[in-house]
């Protein structure tokens, strides 16, 4: 019966009972982020009451020992410490190995069984949630013997309430380029519909990103003047102080650009631009993003050299410790032409767009870690008071998305005092103070939002198109230029001084976040 007290009351956020099941659970992302966030959850009651987790791999342990290696990634990396035993005890009994190939159709045979079982002793009521934390390159078997194996039909993604479902949760990068891309999309459309595939890009389980929707849409002071004739230009910047740390070979293969930019900042950057969606629903929040990327001014290869800068970071100091150049980290070539920072103008061409450039840029072994979006305002058109340095500073309205999330206006001001003395001031919101600082996590919300169904922060499968699509343009180029290496930036600085010149040209320059 429905309880009348809760008439009004905003859904509860708790998944649908379901068993979640890792492939590749002995890698260091289930370790690290999947299992911690699954038992933050717990802590918060989000879980449903039938629920589970199995992991699948190749190595040789039991269920004892992959629970204990679980409870020490969750002491690890969990946000919540310590470890709460009443609530480790049940989470742990619900952790469950199946020990196989991914090749082998063996292992699915014990999937099978080990999954009926946990149905009738969890009551996760058949629902199963394929986490795939492998290769890209694994993805086609994978799938192929779920569906030979009996455990997922396409089209099994249901309502809340009705018959068992099967969902598929994908981990990028997605595709190597656009043809690569759209192979991987042909896999999961021969057994999943696309309701039932989740591509998972944790950047958007952030609260700062979330919460861009909301500051767009949910206040009428902002959304009027986020249009052309109001804002001058827009950066986006998602810097990282690490190196690769250890990822040499990964690195070789993808560089900054297939690792950051294709998914991470073009996401951030569509939802930056996008329009108002006819509603909250996962396919009006992404056909409005689609619409996003189609509109972005083709890459052409004669406009590649005047608009995107690459660089590659040499040996420097990053917080006051020296750090080896690019090639000089493991795995890495000495000769390697991979690059480790790209800058682009970028321009949406569209109504409320139009003549606006974007600056995004991405790089590692920068100044610090800091990733935000920067609202840069048009100048006053006539300026009325005496200023310092040759005029008023344009307002800027800056989301900070990590490691301090939050939002800050600066805008100018009068100092106390019988002379009129202008001086630039910020609000300055962060979530830690207003909030409290222990926020989950983005693995908590997405995860969360998979066993329930809601797809609206997962990337569809045009738009995971359209993304490759675009920066296939510029890959063409530099590889009609192949034999240019990047230049090169002293690690701990802001890139090479190309990306200074960038914005020069327009009169314009990076702010220092």
């Amino acid at each position: 019966m429905e309880n009348p007290l809760r008439r009004g009351l905003v859904e509860d956020r708790t998944g649908d009972a379901c068993a979640v099941v890792i492939f590749g659970a002995s890698g260091d992302l289930t370790r690290r982020k999947l299992v911690p966030a699954l038992y933050n959850l717990a802590v918060s009651r989000s879980l449903p009451n039938g629920f589970a987790v199995v992991g699948v791999a190749r190595r040789e342990k039991d269920h004892a020992t992959f629970r204990a290696e679980m409870k020490e990634g969750v002491s690890k990396h969990s946000r919540r410490k310590p470890i709460d035993p009443a609530v480790w005890s049940d989470f742990e009994s619900a952790i469950g190995y199946v020990r196989g190939s991914f090749d082998d159709p063996q292992t699915y045979v014990d999937l099978r069984a080990h999954l009926e079982t946990t149905d009738a002793e969890r009551g996760t009521k058949k629902n199963r949630l394929f986490y795939l934390a492998v290769p890209p390159s694994e993805f086609g078997v994978i799938v192929k013997n779920l569906r030979d194996a009996g455990l997922v039909e396409p089209g099994s993604h249901r309502p809340r309430g009705a018959e068992a479902w099967s969902r598929v949760v994908v981990e990028k990068p997605f595709g190597d380029d656009l043809a690569s891309a759209r192979a991987l999309n042909d896999v999961f459309a021969g057994t999943f519909d696309e309701s039932q595939v989740f591509r998972i890009d944790h950047y958007l389980g952030k609260e700062t990103v979330q919460n861009l929707l909301v500051f767009r849409f949910a206040n009428s002071l902002f959304e009027p003047i986020w249009h052309r004739e109001h804002v001058d230009h827009v950066q986006i910047t998602v810097a990282e102080d690490i190196g690769v740390e250890g990822r040499g070979k990964f690195y070789e293969q993808t560089g900054v650009t297939k690792d950051i930019v294709e998914n991470h900042l073009m996401q951030l950057l569509c939802l930056t631009a996008m329009e108002p969606p006819i509603s909250l629903s996962a396919d009006a929040v992404r056909d409005e993003k689609v619409k996003v990327l189609r509109s972005l001014r083709p890459m052409e290869r004669s406009l590649v050299q005047n608009n995107v800068v690459r660089g590659q970071y040499a040996r420097g100091f990053v917080r006051g410790e020296e750090a080896p150049g690019y090639r000089e980290e493991p795995d890495v070539s000495p000769s390697s032409r991979v690059e480790t920072f790209l800058a682009m103008r970028v321009f949406v061409d569209n109504w409320r767009w139009s003549g606006v450039p974007f600056y995004v840029r991405a790089g590692k072994r920068l100044a610090r870690r800091v990733t935000e979006i920067a609202i840069q305002f048009k100048k006053v058109p006539h300026t009325l008071f005496r200023a310092p340095d040759g005029g008023i500073s344009p307002n800027v309205l800056a989301m900070r998305i990590q490691p301090d999330e939050g939002i800050a206006l600066r805008f100018t001001t009068k100092e106390p005092g019988q002379h009129t003395i202008l001086r630039d001031v910020a609000m300055d919101f962060r979530y830690g103070s207003a909030f409290g600082s222990n926020t989950p996590e983005a693995y908590e919300r997405l995860l969360l939002d998979a066993m329930r169904g809601d797809a609206t922060l997962f990337t569809r499968h045009d738009e995971v198109e359209e993304q490759w699509a675009y920066i296939d343009r510029v890959f063409e180029a530099w590889r009609a230029e192949a034999n240019a290496p990047p230049p090169l930036y002293t690690a701990g600085s802001w890139g090479p001084e190309q990306s200074d010149d960038l914005l020069a040209r327009d009169g314009r320059r990076w702010r220092k976040p």
